[in-house]
């Protein structure tokens, strides 16, 4: 079984709950835990709908350039 790190996965997100404070976006749950320990203990199977954020796509800005110009 593959070891998931829910904090590299694009389907991984943060909840305002202090009961449940992660949420797995692909199979629809909140949680106390992370959600790939949660999916292992409940299915016996490593989470299969992991897929990985996309690197340098920060809150969705794209591969566009910054326009803004820091030179002094």
């Amino acid at each position: 079984m593959k070891n998931v790190n829910c904090f590299e996965c694009k389907h991984f997100k943060t909840t305002w709950n202090p009961v449940f404070p992660r949420a797995c976006q692909a199979y629809g749950f909140k949680t106390k835990e992370m959600p790939s320990n949660y999916v292992l203990k409940t299915t016996g199977t490593s989470c299969l709908q992991f897929e990985p954020k996309r690197a340098g796509n920060s809150a969705g800005q794209g591969d566009s350039q910054s326009k803004i110009d820091f030179r002094l």
